[in-house]
């Protein structure tokens, strides 16, 4: 089969197939044939500089979703043929990911799933849309009663939370760097757009006044404080993303810094359940969502691919067809 193999740090262009042998079955695994997958930032980071790690397994295939369709049961509640998607939990860090004609995987990490769109569209779903879903509704607790800001709202967990919180019959207010932006936010549904930038609390304040019930940040910790400060008593802040490129905040006070009666969580996607991909995979039929894709590219052009997903401005989701 042709895979992606990594060893060290290397340019987008340098990325070239190479063709090695079809992972043998082993007990507990499930092997797929691969038909589509997303490409996704941590996997540009890991081909420039955190393949030097040593928790890395390496030689290693890269990927950290896909999906496609077993090949052999293997002794595990799939069947042949069974449409499966696989994500997370040291895909393409720990183990062999997805950037490859077949892959194997822990079951665990394999989950069935019913839909009628086509294998590019499912590409762009598990780890993106499965973000987008469990910070709405298991860390938000989302409902069709609340006023969500989506803080980072063009990028790909940004669109996928936009277009399940509408789904629901959510008030939904995205914010994005770019005036340019404004008709794509609303176009995908969005009840409002907003600029970020000075003034951020004041301006929302003024159109909003009693706050948002629920804030989903994905620009991050620089962020994060200015979030706290505009949600409404009783609401909650959801920490997802790190967009803005700060990690961690210094000497940030919780008493003082939190709000009386709001609520401060996150979201952590390493660890889906097939529980959680059925009821999302309702939202998305129910919604009649389908994901927002940026380019389509075939396998033999991943490297194409990759050049690409370093460039800034892309609106959805790259997605790998085999």
């Amino acid at each position: 089969m042709k895979a992606v193999i990594l060893t060290h740090p290397c340019n987008a262009k340098d990325i070239t197939l190479t063709e090695v042998a079809i992972p043998e079955l082993k007990p507990g695994w499930v092997p797929i044939r691969v038909k589509a997958f997303g490409l996704n930032h941590s996997e540009v980071l890991l081909r420039k500089f955190e393949i030097e790690n040593s928790y890395i397994a390496k030689p290693i295939i890269p990927g950290i979703e896909c999906v496609g369709e077993v090949v052999d049961a293997n002794g595990t509640r799939f069947h042949i043929g069974e449409k499966v998607m696989a994500l997370m939990g040291g895909m393409g860090r720990s183990f062999n990911g997805s950037y490859a004609e077949y892959v194997l995987m822990p079951e665990k990490q394999v989950f069935s799933f019913k839909s009628n769109l086509e294998w590019t569209e499912l590409g762009a779903i598990p780890e993106t849309f499965y973000t987008a879903y469990g910070s709405l509704f298991q860390s938000l607790q989302l409902t069709s009663d609340d006023t969500l800001l989506i803080r980072g709202g063009t990028s790909t967990v940004g669109l996928a939370a936009l277009q399940l919180a509408k789904a629901i019959g959510a008030t939904v207010i995205s914010t994005t760097r770019h005036e340019e932006n404004f008709e794509m936010l609303f176009k995908n549904g969005a009840d409002g757009v907003m600029l970020e930038g000075d003034d951020f609390i004041q301006r929302f304040l003024d159109h909003y006044p009693q706050g948002a019930t629920k804030v989903l940040e994905l620009i991050g910790a620089s962020t994060l404080r200015e979030s706290l400060r505009l949600t409404s008593l009783h609401g909650i802040v959801c920490h997802t993303g790190l967009l803005g490129g700060v990690y961690g905040l210094k000497n940030f006070d919780p008493i003082k810094g939190i709000p009386s009666g709001v609520y401060l969580t996150g979201f952590y996607s390493n660890n889906p359940t097939q529980q959680q991909i059925d009821a999302m995979m309702r939202v998305i039929e129910k919604g009649n969502i389908h994901p927002i894709i940026a380019r389509r590219f075939s396998f033999d052009n991943i490297a194409e691919a990759h050049e690409l997903a370093e460039k800034r401005g892309l609106t959805g989701k790259i997605v790998i067809e085999m």
